[in-house]
């Protein structure tokens, strides 16, 4: 049996302004501070060419639970959630190295590692989102969505040559 597809806090760098809303609510949501250094959603700011908002994709077979010595990370089978055992947990970083995607962080008070927790199925991120550029997702509509975008691209590449001609 195929494993279930998780969804997963994602953001379209078209509508993303890297305001930095999500990581404000996440904070507050989380830890009741209005701090971003607290938050388990990193804004991302690359002016103008794009923004982006990055969040736990809750990877098959997480590095981020095998890389960590002390096994303080587990992967919920049925979520696919990051499950963080604070008492297992030193902050040694070694599973925000393994993230490809930047999505851990150690937290700056308690020095343990952060990360989504989907806000039990409704995160305040995806709700909040000013600019709606926030979504719960999964693989299959994103690579749809990637897909249909290059496509738009390539046929609008196609309209500017012919334009030129």
């Amino acid at each position: 049996m195929p494993k279930k597809e998780h969804k997963f806090v994602s953001a379209d760098p078209e509508l993303c302004t890297g305001c930095s809303t999500c990581e404000y609510i996440c904070a507050l949501e989380k830890d009741g501070k209005f701090n971003p250094l607290r938050s388990r959603i990193r804004a991302i700011r690359l002016y103008p060419e794009s923004n982006l908002a990055i969040a736990c994709r809750l990877c098959e077979d997480a590095p981020c639970v095998v890389a960590c010595p002390r096994k303080a990370l587990e992967q919920s089978e049925e979520t696919g959630i990051i499950i963080i055992d604070d008492n297992k947990c030193d902050g040694c970083g070694w599973c925000v190295e393994a993230c490809d995607f930047g999505a851990i962080t150690i937290h700056p008070d308690t020095k343990v590692a952060i990360v989504c927790d989907l806000c039990e199925g409704e995160p305040k991120c995806v709700e909040l989102c000013p600019t709606e550029a926030i979504e719960l997702t999964n693989r299959d509509i994103l690579a749809k969505k990637s897909r249909i975008s290059a496509t738009k691209k390539l046929f609008r590449a196609a309209e500017q040559s012919e334009l030129k001609d």
